[in-house]
């Protein structure tokens, strides 16, 4: 059932296998200017494709915040950002590191030894409780030349200061699990895509809804799957999408919930509902 654990219960225990990591990490954001956000994807894509294990990627499009370690002049401007997070010794993160760090003309680099747990709480802030929210979500197997047009120009249509779109780089050993092992489908993508439609009240709310639906409408040439955790009210077949095409773990997933949740106690998600009973 992993990937799928909502649907089916509650977790009274955990028991955890952790693997050692850090205490310090190389990581941080690198920011460019959107007009570059071509460019930069490019040479991204081109990168990642020989980076080892020890390091992660997100590619971040947004407005810059007002942080501390932002020089104000920033604040508001339109960046594209590879936040990378170098989990091995640091010098050898720096050498894995620097062909992205010193790729055209970057406007801030914030790539720092820094403590794991600081950096896991880096974008705490840009998701409190209480402001509004549109997300819609999509795999993709590779970064095609039309997928990094169409993030292009939509980067260049942000408004909100809230709104950003998180490019997750996959692979490595997520790649490495069979695609049956766990609920959980698309492991063979490349990247996982979430749009991000904010506001911190509802004025301009309805504006930044519409510019998510226009920009993954535009990229749905290219979708393969979606994480179910970036879904919202999307219907069934979207459910289904996260579960994988062949549908052979959806129906396991039913089946289970079918013999121990019959009454579909367990709903208020992405729910898998049960098969429906037969009158005897």
């Amino acid at each position: 059932m992993r990937g799928a654990g909502g649907n089916f219960g509650i977790v009274t225990e955990f028991t955890f296998r952790l693997n050692p990591v850090g205490p310090t990490v190389l990581a941080g954001p690198v920011m460019w200017p959107v007009e570059d956000s071509a460019q930069v994807l490019g040479r991204y894509r081109e990168w990642i494709a020989q980076v080892p294990d020890e390091l992660t990627t997100i590619v971040v499009h947004r407005k810059v915040p007002p942080l501390p370690a932002i020089p104000p002049e920033l604040y508001g401007r339109r960046v594209v950002m590879v936040i990378g997070c170098w989990v091995g010794e640091v010098a050898a993160g720096e050498e894995v590191m620097r062909p992205m760090r010193e790729f055209g003309r970057p406007l801030l680099d914030l790539c720092r030894p820094k403590p794991y747990l600081a950096h896991q709480a880096m974008f705490d802030a840009s998701f409190p409780h209480g402001w509004w929210y549109y997300f819609r979500g999509c795999g993709l197997d590779r970064l095609a030349d039309g997928v990094v047009e169409t993030m292009a120009e939509y980067a260049g249509r942000i408004d909100s200061p809230q709104s950003g779109f998180p490019l997750f780089q996959l692979g490595g050993a997520v790649a490495r699990v069979g695609e049956d092992d766990t609920a959980a489908g698309g492991r063979e993508l490349g990247h996982m895509l979430n749009i991000n439609g904010i506001t911190k009240t509802p004025e301009g709310f309805a504006e930044e809804c519409g510019w998510v639906r226009e920009f993954w409408s535009a990229l749905e040439p290219y979708h393969a799957g979606v994480y179910v955790n970036f879904l919202m009210d999307e219907g069934e077949q979207r459910i289904r999408q996260a579960y994988g095409a062949r549908e052979r773990k959806l129906d396991r997933l039913r089946a289970l919930k079918t013999e121990w949740d019959p009454g579909n106690v367990f709903r208020l998600n992405q729910n898998i509902p049960p098969a429906a009973r037969t009158a005897a």
